[in-house]
């Protein structure tokens, strides 16, 4: 099979960047022209398809997940259930308990929403870091592409960046889960990252079903005491190296970046560094602005992420109220999601125009007209919940300034 890269290099339009287009509002032939260049990948899993990159809509991912500590594959489904009906674009299963190919079965049968794993997790939680090798690394790889997983997370850190990582004296070290992993495993063996070693066989697993690949973001901040590095900056370089090859090579590639934690007036300044660099979409965890917002990181990880979009971020990864302190409940989803969905929005009214749904709102709330201000609320179930069925709202009651105005001009 052919990947969607392949086909836009010979001008073919295929099924799902039709439908992008569609979606998107944008011809498929500019679609296709920016898949062949790599500013756009195509994210599919069976009929769907979500496009992320140059000119489109920002895309939120939702991370669930079980734990080494808390393992109940029903909760995740329902997680994963949440995300889809309050707007997620794709979903990442970052399983690390009992049975992680059970739980990945459970949530495919129950969404529709392309599935992004890291096998690394699946690795190491089930052969462990000291016993795991580069052939169980590759087997569980081949073995997730054939379920039909739609993306990758693979950390590439190399051993100059490890290098210059233990130089530099951070507050916190490596955040990145996957990273630390992949860090540890190259420390214990001696040996070059298994990704970067083998990139040749991986990419040609990718390629084989066309699953984007995402390079990961090891080296990102732990707080905001914690500034770009040696280390960081060489990530980048290496990351946006591999990204050449595997766009070269037919395999649609995302660069993972400006993560973590960043002091808010650093947020655009790293995001359009990025982009002046590498025009691959860029895939933000975050990031936080701050470090003190526990129980409410996604409102700080909203601020964060509203600048990362509109500085030109493509790709947002949701954080809930949970960060930082333990595994998310599925209202913690759904509060996380919402957050960063309304992040997407600003940064999109930055980079691309105010929104024709801001401005119905307005003329609906003008008319006092609650259900057409629903149509266009981003979490219609909670604002439908929370308002009066006719009338003014009762913190104005029989004093609102819309009404008393309206009444006399």
């Amino acid at each position: 099979m052919k990947t969607q890269i392949e086909r836009a290099r010979a001008e073919k339009i295929t099924p799902q960047c039709r439908s992008v287009a569609k979606k998107e509002g944008i011809s498929p032939e500019i679609i296709a022209s920016r898949i062949s260049g790599g500013s756009i990948v195509i994210m599919s899993r069976g009929r769907c398809s979500v496009g992320i990159g140059e000119g489109l809509r920002t895309k939120v991912n939702v991370n669930i997940g079980t734990s080494s500590d808390r393992h109940d594959p029903q909760e995740e489904v329902r997680k994963a259930t949440i995300a889809e009906m309050y707007g997620a674009d794709t979903i990442s299963d970052l399983s690390m308990g009992p049975d992680i190919e059970g739980t990945r079965k459970l949530i495919f049968k129950n969404t529709s929403l392309p599935i992004t794993t890291v096998p690394i997790y699946q690795t190491a939680s089930e052969i462990g870091i000291q016993e795991m090798t580069r052939q169980d690394i590759l087997r569980i790889i081949r073995a997730q592409a054939e379920e039909g997983v739609s993306s990758f997370v693979l950390h590439c850190v190399t051993k100059p960046v490890l290098a210059s990582f233990k130089k530099n004296k951070r507050l916190l070290g490596v955040v990145s889960k996957g990273g630390s992993i992949t860090s540890a495993y190259m420390m214990l063996n001696r040996s070059e990252n298994p990704f970067i070693e083998h990139f040749e066989t991986v990419l040609s697993i990718l390629k084989k079903y066309d699953i984007v690949l995402s390079l990961g973001n090891t080296m990102r901040s732990g707080c905001v005491h914690d500034t770009r590095d040696k280390a960081q900056l060489a990530e980048i370089r290496e990351n946006i190296r591999l990204a050449r090859i595997a766009h070269e090579a037919g395999v649609q590639v995302i660069i993972e970046g400006v993560g973590g934690h960043v002091r808010i007036d650093k947020i655009a300044h790293h995001v359009r560094y990025h982009k002046r660099l590498a025009h691959y979409p860029l895939f933000v965890a975050g990031p936080l602005p701050t470090d003190v917002a526990m129980g409410y990181d996604h409102i700080a990880g909203c601020a964060g992420a509203s600048i990362a979009a509109g500085a030109g971020a493509d790709y947002l990864c949701y954080i809930t109220p949970a960060e930082h302190l333990g595994l998310p409940t599925p209202e913690h989803v759904r509060e996380g999601l919402i957050a960063f969905r309304i992040a997407a929005h600003i940064g999109d009214s930055v980079k691309y125009g105010l929104s024709p749904a801001d401005a119905s709102v307005s003329r609906n709330r003008a008319d006092l007209n609650w259900e057409g201000q629903f149509c266009n609320a981003l979490d219609p179930d909670k604002a439908r919940m929370m308002a009066p069925r006719s009338g003014p709202c009762s913190m104005c009651g029989d004093f609102c300034a819309i009404k008393i105005m309206r009444e006399l001009v």
